[in-house]
């Protein structure tokens, strides 16, 4: 097939990109004359540069192709007009270039993120009959993403797939909870033990070509994820397990970490670059359920996660090691 993949040059983006050249597709990527094209500089893709601000040198991108990857979007920013920008005004610029060339696009796959539906209530896992709730500027415009591409599946067949927190090699965010585990510290925020749902990245990569390939699938969204929640008390203990170290708990204010995204904040505006932390993000941190349920996806398309939590932090902090990241 004849694919078009945006984000390829990000950490999920860059392990779907190479699986579908690993299974003999046509795999063309988006890509900005910003972008670093380390991780697919060695894969035989075609590089098309363009934003997705351009919506007519979008359409010429796609005039051959025939399934699109949607994953490219912003995960920090400054404000929420920049998350708008990019997770709404950006998704709906390439769903009407594929539209324009609806003749030869079959399928576009629209990787959102448990964030445009919200927090669990509950330990209970929520599943896609839940009112979306979501509570940040990111998880907002995620979701205004996901509402313009399902108000037009009319016009061109489509699935949309939530990944929750997502782990593996080339990333940057679960990084920084390795690196203070590393030192024995096994973090508690506000107090309290917070769960989530995990997936590794490979599990998720091959999650979105099964929704691919599956006709079922379209029209409907599904949450690709491990059935298990987890506590980050239980990620640490895994971490510190694989590193054959102890550790003990260390209780983390709220307010220490909205003074530090604060100040983020602050500097954020001086150097015109997001903060890694921000007030944002501290919303999503004190929530204590974000969990989802697998229970369609496996139902439907026949997706389980097969990596389990002790091989993939072992894998991921392996990786980081070897790359000096950890």
């Amino acid at each position: 097939m004849k694919v078009f993949v945006t984000g390829a040059t990000g950490f999920v983006g860059s392990f779907l990109a190479e699986q579908l050249v690993k299974d003999g597709h046509d795999v063309r990527v988006l890509v900005r004359k910003q972008s670093n094209l380390r991780w697919i500089a060695d894969l035989n893709v075609d590089c098309y540069y363009c934003s997705l601000d351009d919506a007519k040198s979008l359409i010429r991108g796609l005039e051959d192709r025939e399934i699109v990857y949607h994953l490219a979007g912003t995960t920090k920013a400054r404000t929420e007009q920049e998350y708008y920008r990019s997770n709404f005004h950006g998704t709906k610029n390439l769903f009407d270039a594929c539209i324009a060339n609806k003749k030869k696009i079959k399928k576009f796959i629209h990787i959102s993120s448990q964030a445009a539906c919200g927090p669990s209530p509950t330990l209970v896992p929520i599943n896609e009959s839940h009112q979306p709730n979501p509570l940040t500027w990111y998880g907002k415009s995620k979701l205004a993403g996901e509402q313009y591409v399902e108000q037009n599946m009319d016009k061109l067949p489509s699935v949309i797939l939530r990944p929750p927190a997502v782990y593996g090699p080339r990333d940057t965010d679960v990084l920084e909870f390795f690196r203070t585990v590393k030192f024995g510290a096994i973090p508690q925020l506000g107090g309290s033990e917070k769960y989530l749902s995990l997936i590794h990245v490979r599990d998720l990569v091959r999650g979105i070509c099964i929704a691919a390939e599956a006709d079922n699938a379209l029209g409907k969204i599904y949450f690709i994820t491990s059935p298990k929640p987890y506590s980050w008390e239980e990620v640490a203990k895994t971490t510190l397990k694989v590193l054959g170290k102890k550790g003990v708990k260390l209780p983390v204010p709220l307010s220490i970490i909205k003074g530090v995204a604060a100040v983020s904040e602050g500097i954020a505006a001086i150097t015109k670059k997001p903060a890694l932390v921000n007030r944002q993000k501290v919303i999503e941190m004190e929530q204590n359920f974000w969990t989802c349920s697998p229970d369609r996806a496996k139902k439907e398309l026949g997706f389980e996660a097969e990596i389990p939590l002790e091989d993939g932090i072992r894998e991921t902090l392996h990786w980081y090691k070897e790359h000096k990241w950890l």
